[in-house]
């Protein structure tokens, strides 16, 4: 077995045929999100969010980043899939898991009986790119090669490191003082009384999936585990364009003048993506020299 090998896939025809799978998959799942982008208040504004100027907001940072950064990317890696380049299987993965996250957020995060607006009326859309982030998923976890070319000894701990930060900060900084308040007196929250709904979802997600899938794998990072760098690849890729979308949406706040807007916060995501970026791209550069 060569060092690209994938054991799922030992002829030749059919990892062609999966490779090729994928790249489709990926080329509809850009697709998917650059629709619902141009449908969203960023383009045409067809499609009204049920949800708070605060949240409206967000999801408009969001929606731009998807349809200028994010869906680029999801193409050229639909590029590298069909050319059956190695890196391609794992940064599917990390795509397909952000826009599992993101459009499970739109979908469920909406206020549909108290606010006014028409998203329900998109669902079969949201659903098309929900799946098809599962796809992509369930498409690169296959075709990813069963050894991964080795990481320096120091990239790797500053890698598991940097994840188990990212949880610490994700739990202590974002979301412990925002819950403690919520659950002490909503009211000063001018962001929670009209839309609680995406409030409650995001620290669902982020706290229940984002974080202990962060410690983990850190922590096998950091202890040389072999199925580690399997997960940290997509999760660096996941993790660095949902940098990027939160950073956009705090860029729209502070341009918009949101009551919540913060520049420190703007400062700080923005700083996360570039850390992100670069993280993916050292992380990456191994498997590129390999291919």
């Amino acid at each position: 077995m060569t060092l690209l090998d994938s054991p799922p896939l030992t002829r030749a025809p059919e990892a062609a045929r999966a490779s090729r799978a994928l790249a489709w998959v990926l080329v509809l799942l850009a697709s998917g999100m650059v629709a619902c982008s141009l449908l969203g208040p960023v383009g045409f504004g067809a499609m009204a969010y049920r949800t708070s100027s605060t949240s409206l907001n967000q999801l408009r940072g969001s929606d731009a980043a998807t349809l200028f950064l994010i869906a680029p990317l999801t193409l050229a890696a639909a590029a590298l899939a069909w050319r059956r380049h190695p890196a391609s299987p794992l940064l599917a993965t990390g795509l397909g898991a952000y826009a599992l996250y993101t459009y499970a957020q739109v979908v469920i995060g909406q206020e549909y009986l108290r606010l006014p607006g028409n998203v329900e009326r998109f669902f079969p859309l949201l659903l098309a790119v929900f799946v098809l982030g599962g796809a992509a998923v369930v498409l690169g976890q296959r075709l990813t090669p069963a050894v991964l070319p080795a990481l320096s000894p120091r990239v790797g701990r500053t890698l598991g490191v940097v994840l188990l930060c990212v949880a610490a900060f994700v739990l202590v900084g974002l979301h412990l003082p925002t819950m403690l308040t919520a659950w002490r007196d909503p009211t000063s929250m001018p962001q929670y009384a009209p839309s609680p709904t995406p409030f409650w979802m995001v620290k669902l997600m982020d706290l229940g999936i984002v974080v202990p899938v962060a410690v983990v794998t850190g922590i096998g990072m950091l202890r040389g585990a072999d199925w580690a760098p399997r997960v940290m690849y997509p999760l660096l890729t996941a993790y660095a364009c949902l940098a990027t979308s939160v950073a956009a949406m705090a860029l729209v706040m502070v341009l918009r003048g949101d009551p919540d807007a913060s520049v420190a916060l703007l400062c700080g995501f923005a700083a996360f993506a570039v850390l992100f970026a670069s993280l993916t791209a050292v992380a990456y550069r191994p498997l590129l020299r390999a291919s």
